[in-house]
């Protein structure tokens, strides 16, 4: 499911409730607060969804393959999603 998708969607599931253009500005919000908590390093958790935190990656050489160099890599910082216990029964059934 695409972000467009889930903005029909959620048009089609609240017809009466919503329109497009602020059911497009609800996903934007969602995702936008999601991104920001994540920037300044706090932990996001949707009970029952999951969680959203950031994972520090070492840095490392690794070795460029055309010309057989060695590359160091930085340490860098990389968000990271664990499931939910719920998500994951659901998806199992």
């Amino acid at each position: 499911m695409t972000k467009s998708e889930l903005i029909e969607k959620m048009v089609e599931t609240h017809n009466m409730t919503l329109n497009l253009k602020t059911s497009e500005l609800l996903v934007n919000t969602v995702f936008d607060s999601i991104e920001e908590a994540l920037c300044s390093g706090d932990k996001v958790e949707i009970r029952g969804f999951g969680s959203f935190t950031i994972r520090e990656r070492n840095g490392r050489d690794a070795r460029n393959p055309k010309s057989g160099e060695v590359v160091p890599i930085p340490p860098k910082k990389a968000p990271f999603f664990k499931t939910g216990k719920e998500l994951k029964e659901r998806v199992n059934v």
